[in-house]
C-alpha cells in the first residue's frame, strides 16, 4: 500500500488552514466533492470529513452513491491518479453500496397467531 506524504490534503499541517469557511447546512459544492472522494480513498476517517465540511454525514455519502454531483467520482478519480500515480489500482474506488436493513421476518412467530 502507497504511504501517505505531505500531498496529503488532510494532512495536520495544514489542516487548520484547509477548513473552508462555510455556513451551517450550506450545500457541498462539486469541488468538495472531488475533495470527499479523495479523502474516501486515501482512507480518511468519515468523522474528520464530517467535521471539515460541517455537514450531516447523509451528505457525504449522498456523495458516495453518487446521487450528488455523480461527474465529481470521474473528476477525482482522474485527479488521484495524477497526484498519487498507482494508488487506484491499490483502493476500493467504487461508488458505496447500501447494505439493505432486513425488514421483520416472520419465522417461526407466525406459528402463534
Amino acid at each position: 500500500m502507497a504511504t501517505l506524504t505531505s500531498q496529503d490534503p488532510f494532512d495536520q499541517a495544514d489542516r487548520q488552514a484547509a477548513v473552508p469557511q462555510r455556513a451551517p447546512g450550506s450545500p457541498i459544492s462539486e469541488a468538495d466533492a472531488i475533495d470527499i472522494w479523495i479523502a474516501r480513498w486515501l482512507k480518511v476517517r468519515r468523522k474528520q470529513i464530517v467535521a471539515r465540511y460541517g455537514c450531516d454525514p447523509r451528505r457525504i455519502y449522498e456523495v458516495w452513491e453518487g446521487t450528488r454531483h455523480p461527474a465529481s467520482r470521474g473528476k477525482a478519480l482522474a485527479l488521484l491518479e495524477a497526484q498519487y500515480p498507482g494508488l487506484s489500482r491499490q483502493v476500493d474506488v467504487s461508488c458505496h453500496r447500501r447494505i439493505p436493513v432486513r425488514g421483520r421476518a416472520e419465522g417461526q412467530l407466525g406459528l402463534f397467531d
